[in-house]
């Protein structure tokens, strides 16, 4: 009898601690002795707390409830966010309930690593930093056990830019627990979105729970919906352009013959460039559904070159046209000749260089002008229609074309 309370106490002693709880968290071992609440008379298969707990009928049911308290830096450039998470895990594992009447504490905090929990993986995550390297896990008479964890991580997220900078995107978080199958573990997850702050340039106004389309192993997956508010963006962005624009469509009013049109129209398009080399790189590019705004200031540049280019081309055939009448002087019409032999006032009759017609330049201007300005307006108007209609869908992703387990396409 004596050598079999040994072997039992030496079994005790002996439970072996497991790995660390998530492999990114950089959480460290400790060697901690096993809860006291077990019960010796039971086999040494139901001692075992460090494993799951393993029933014929059902895989062990784990609620978990997210909360989402924070979410910043998001970076469009780099297709990434940070968010900060509130996990609370809930569980019950009959091994660890004890009778009240014998033990009469009601609950229990015990060492992470004393026990059986849940081992998570974030599929997108960058780096995980858990604000709890050693995490307490509280037990309940009954068996129900309680785990919460707090975590700040940055995370991929495949933004939606084509409406950029209202754009709207859904950025997702896979919670996997690898350690575990299908038939062992499944998790029934709930989100609440807890942000109080919206003093953000993204806010996060919708927060739900989706399951993942892999069914390999044990997961839960927290989708969050972005929304784009910032002003800022549509001021540095919209405003100078259209202000360009405008600018440019005054300078045609300008009279051919003055020099300082070709100065204005220069001077205008050069603004332009450095304005637009600069936008290049403040917005965002993709493989696909690039956003519409580098095709719009693509068209106003466009617009701009050919109404710098027709001023210069009509400024310098008018030039060459007047230089040519200068150097070969035209004989004096039958009009003036008239007019020496009977003068007198004449009112229909105009100066030489301001009577009849505009010249070709002028006429070719003003028709420019106009198609121009008809021009500009189209544009805008095109564009507004397509920011409120246009789609995009963007390519599948290579893991997402081609499924798992199925050969390349070529």
């Amino acid at each position: 009898m004596m050598a079999q309370w040994m072997v039992l106490l030496l079994t005790f002693l002996g439970v072996g601690t497991i790995q660390p709880l998530v492999q990114e968290s950089g959480f460290r071992e400790s060697a901690t002795e096993a809860p006291s609440l077990l019960n010796l008379n039971l086999p040494l298969e139901a001692q075992d707390t460090t494993q799951i707990l393993r029933t014929r009928s059902a895989p062990l049911l784990v609620h978990v409830q997210v909360f989402v308290s924070n979410v910043f830096n998001v970076d469009i450039l780099q297709y990434t966010l940070c968010s900060v998470l509130m996990l609370r895990l809930t569980w019950v594992d009959t091994r660890l309930a004890w009778n009240t009447s014998a033990y009469p504490r009601h609950a229990v905090t015990l060492p992470w690593n004393s026990l059986w929990t849940p081992k998570l993986t974030i599929r997108e995550a960058l780096w995980v930093d858990w604000k709890d390297q050693m995490p307490q896990v509280r037990v309940y008479h009954d068996g129900h056990v309680v785990l919460n964890l707090a975590l700040t991580t940055e995370t991929n997220c495949n933004f939606d830019l084509l409406h950029f900078p209202r754009d709207q995107s859904n950025c997702s978080l896979s919670f996997y627990a690898f350690s575990n199958t299908v038939e062992e573990l499944e998790f029934e997850a709930h989100a609440m979105n807890e942000i109080v702050s919206v003093k953000r340039e993204y806010v996060v106004y919708d927060l739900r729970i989706q399951d993942p389309p892999q069914d390999l192993v044990p997961c839960f997956q927290v989708t969050m919906s972005l929304k784009n508010t910032a002003v800022e963006s549509i001021i540095s962005l919209l405003v100078p352009g259209e202000a360009l624009l405008l600018a440019d469509v005054c300078g045609g009013l300008l009279p051919l013959q003055a020099t300082e049109r070709i100065a204005y129209k220069v001077t205008l398009l050069l603004g332009y460039l450095v304005f637009h080399s600069s936008l290049v790189q403040a917005l965002p590019s993709s493989s696909s559904c690039n956003p519409l705004l580098i095709y719009y200031f693509s068209i106003l540049l466009l617009l701009l070159f050919l109404s710098t280019m027709e001023t210069v081309l009509l400024a310098g055939l008018l030039a060459r046209d007047n230089l040519r009448n200068k150097s070969s002087p035209s004989p004096v019409p039958t009009e003036e000749k008239r007019d020496q032999e009977n003068p007198g006032p004449n009112p229909e009759v105009s100066p030489r260089g301001e009577k009849g017609s505009r010249s070709w330049a002028e006429a070719a201007d003003h028709t420019f002008f106009l198609l121009y300005v008809a021009s500009v307006v189209c544009s805008q108007l095109l564009f507004a229609g397509i920011w409120m209609w246009a789609t995009c869908n963007s390519d599948p992703a290579p893991g997402e074309a081609v499924p798992h387990g199925g050969q390349p396409r070529v």
